[in-house]
Order: structure tokens, then sequence, then C-alpha cells
């Protein structure tokens, strides 16, 4: 069986000889270049046949994520995954975006980053646990903006009208003076307009007319 080709790219030597120390635990695993930025990567990956590069993103002269656009772009049959020490998950949406098929912290263990390595070489993608949550989260959070937003669309046109003069200020007698109607009935369009929107008090109510442009600041 053809072992799997990886470049190892690392701005510190230490590390690199660390990843290489496990990698060649694995049989079925061959490093067949090692680099200390993007630049010598690309130059690597130009003249090696590469299944996978382990891609380091704080590097001097060309960074990770450009290196990984570039070679995403330059050399679409090889496979990057991005092996980093941020614990964070800031980067991982614009490390999916360069065309990465991997992310993985740097202290995940030696049987993990194998998997990973096997997993993207299959043809998968492959999210450390902490990553995946947070991709997780962030759909939820887009899901419940998404549905805030649709529902404003099921207000009825006066539940509307309540909705900004509120967001504006007004009291309930007040907004009843304005459309000629009686503070019973602005409550129960309050009360109708707060429960379809998820809506738990006025400062919810007028950070989502903020956000949906209702009103202005």
């Amino acid at each position: 069986m053809r072992k799997i080709r990886v470049l190892l790219v690392d701005d510190h030597t230490i590390v690199r000889e660390g990843i290489c120390a496990l990698l060649e635990l694995s049989p079925e695993i061959e490093i067949v270049g090692e680099a200390g930025n993007g630049n010598e990567a690309l130059e690597i990956a130009a003249k090696q046949k590469i299944d996978i590069v382990l891609m380091d993103l704080s590097m001097p002269e060309m960074g990770g994520l450009e290196a990984t656009r570039t070679l995403c772009k330059e050399f679409p049959g090889i496979k990057v995954i991005i092996l980093t020490q941020y614990s964070d998950e800031e980067h991982v949406f614009s490390i999916l975006e360069a065309g990465a098929h991997g992310f993985l912290n740097k202290s995940a263990a030696s049987s993990e980053l194998i998997s990973a390595i096997r997993s993207v070489y299959r043809g998968d993608s492959y999210l450390s646990p902490s990553a995946t949550r947070h991709l997780i989260k962030n759909y939820q959070l887009e899901a419940n903006i998404k549905k805030k937003r649709d529902s404003y669309e099921q207000l009825t046109g006066r539940e509307k009208e309540v909705l900004r003069l509120l967001a504006e200020g007004l009291t309930n007698k007040e907004i009843a003076k304005l459309l000629v109607i009686s503070p019973k009935t602005v409550d129960s369009h309050k009360t109708r307009l707060m429960a379809k929107l998820e809506l738990r008090n006025r400062a919810e109510l007028i950070k989502y007319a903020l956000q949906k442009k209702i009103i202005s600041m």
C-alpha cells in the first residue's frame, strides 16, 4: 500500500522534529519534506509529490493562511490540515475559507493527529472537538437570529407600529393616544409581539429594533 506523503510546515525546528518523530511511528505515513514558512512549502510542493500538508498558522515571510490559499489554488490535489497552538476558535472560519481540510490543536494526542491525516487523505474533513463545538454554537446563533428575523414578518402591521414606538421610548399611554386606541389594546399588542419575537423586556426590544434597523441611534 502506498504511503501517505506528508509535508510538515512550521517555523520551529524542535516542533517539526517532535511531530516527525510521532508520525514516523506510523508505517502508513511518510514525511517527504519540511518547511519553515509558506514560501518554502510552495517551493517543495512544486517539486515533490505531496498528499497532506500539516501547516502552522503563524510563520515569518508567509503565514499559514496565505500559504493554504495558494496551495489549494495551485495544487488542488494537496490537502491541508492546519496544526496550530491556538486554543480559541477565532481562526476556524478563516481557516476553512482558505480551503483547509482540517483543523487540529498542537496539544492533541498523536493518535488524533494520525486519525486526522487518515481522514483527510480519504477525502473527509477533520475538525478538533473544540472547533466543532464552535461551529455548532455559531450555527445555532445564526439560526436564532434568522428565526427572529423571520418572526418579524409574522407581526401584524399594528404590532410593527407598536414595536417601533416602544423602541423609540413612548409609553403605552402615549402610543394609545397617537394610534387612537386604548392603553389596554396597546398592552395586548405589546404582549403578543414580545412573545412572537421571544423578547423579555424593553432593553431586548430596543436592541432588536436597532439590529433590524427599525430605529436608529
